[in-house]
């Protein structure tokens, strides 16, 4: 999961310790965006080898829903 945290940190311009599951995506310092949906896609495709669809990336609120998402997509 580190490798995961790092990247979204670098997505959000935060510190690696700022990303927990709790993080949320809306966060006023946070650019839940396009750009970061694509971001996190190639990211999550990278880490965990699972291709993540756009439109339920988008409807995530936190970082643990990400991990959710990735978690049912791991199964599939």
């Amino acid at each position: 999961m580190t490798k995961f945290y790092e990247g979204m940190a670098e997505i959000f311009e935060v510190e690696p310790a700022d990303i927990t599951p709790q993080f949320e995506l809306s966060n006023a310092s946070a650019d839940w965006d396009s750009l970061a949906i694509v971001s996190t896609i190639a990211l999550v495709d990278d880490c965990f080898n699972v291709t993540l669809d756009g439109e339920a990336l988008a409807a995530c609120t936190t970082i643990g829903d990400i991990e959710a998402l990735v978690a049912k997509a791991g199964k599939e």
